[in-house]
């Protein structure tokens, strides 16, 4: 793990590494103390470069929850980034780009050139994670929190900024700071150019939101700063609905089940019987709860998930998608 790091970072102990005892690799990166009798890890190498930091740090991960149908729908998805800290970053980028960031290529009136926007700049979300990551607390067993509804993102992270920086700086996106939390997981996160470690992180969000034409971000944290929160909103020109439908790819099953649904409620068997499966295929259960995890279709009953009359429905969601795919001719992919 720590050579891996070394050859990504391009540094020159990568070669001496293979070669060299790991107590020496360890102190030559300054991430042990103690003696060759007792040598013990600093926080920022357990950090790193071990396979599951959450067993020192409880709650050290990011925390991913996808609403389709906002906070007050029933159905969500959620992903656990945990690991080592550039993995959890990455996994955790990896993840939001796939289910948000979508392209569009607009035509203005008036203008030679096309203008290509996106529904987040994903610069901004990369920031803004990051930011997140690097000045926490890692005292505190509070994940940080990724909230993805169809019209915004918001991140949360705990603690809140340094008391020296005013509030309404801060709402400005005005950061002056002098102090810096986590100085040696910012260093290790510069060297992997995931920061810059100089304060930029607001104003690169700020830019990215503006160069994409999008509303500017919002920064929030409370008088007693135990909470600091980053909100993007989705690019005006590309609809929440839009959004949603266009990120939804269906397979045959999803698409066939959707389909059927859409005339009128149908129970579980009734859909196994019509799509020509025997009793309870694994094919057929996978594809009703990721369309239930979407948002596209769910239980005439809810609350009473065992009851005989219990029946699959589609939603306003799931009828707007079939529409959408219609229109535009939307094929299914294969199971």
């Amino acid at each position: 793990m720590i050579r891996s790091f070394l050859h990504e970072v391009k540094s020159d102990l990568y070669e001496m590494s293979a070669t060299l005892p790991f107590s020496d690799l360890c102190r030559q990166l300054n991430i042990t103390d103690g003696g060759t009798e007792y040598l013990k890890p600093r926080n920022v190498g357990l950090i790193f470069f071990h396979e599951s930091p959450q067993d020192f740090f409880p709650g050290s991960q990011i925390d991913i929850v996808y609403f389709p149908n906002g906070v007050a729908g029933k159905n969500y998805l959620e992903k656990i980034c945990d690991g080592p800290l550039d993995q959890q970053i990455r996994d955790a980028l990896a993840y939001i780009r796939a289910i948000v960031i979508r392209e569009k290529v607009i035509k203005r009136p008036n203008q030679a050139e096309s203008q290509r926007i996106y529904s987040y700049p994903f610069s901004a979300l990369e920031e803004a994670l990051v930011n997140a990551v690097y000045h926490r607390s890692y005292e505190r067993q509070e994940p940080i929190e990724v909230r993805i509804e169809s019209d915004r993102i918001t991140i949360l992270s705990y603690p809140g900024p340094d008391p020296s920086i005013r509030l309404d700086d801060l709402r400005a996106g005005r950061i002056r700071a002098r102090r810096y939390r986590n100085r040696r997981i910012g260093g290790f996160l510069k060297e992997l150019g995931l920061t810059e470690g100089r304060a930029t992180g607001i104003p690169t969000i700020m830019t990215a939101m503006q160069s994409n034409g999008s509303p500017p971000p919002v920064f929030d944290a409370d008088e007693g700063r135990t909470y600091f929160l980053v909100e993007l909103l989705i690019h005006p020109d590309i609809q929440a609905e839009d959004h949603v439908e266009d990120h939804v790819d269906l397979t045959q099953t999803e698409s066939q089940i959707l389909t059927l649904l859409r005339s009128e409620p149908t129970s579980r068997k009734q859909v196994a019987d019509v799509l020509g499966y025997e009793g309870r295929s694994g094919n057929m259960l996978k594809a009703i709860e990721r369309l239930m995890s979407l948002g596209l279709i769910e239980w005439t009953i809810p609350d009473k998930p065992r009851s005989r009359n219990q029946k699959l429905r589609i939603t306003a969601n799931g009828q707007q998608l079939i529409e959408h795919r219609k229109t535009n001719n939307v094929r299914y992919r294969l199971d």
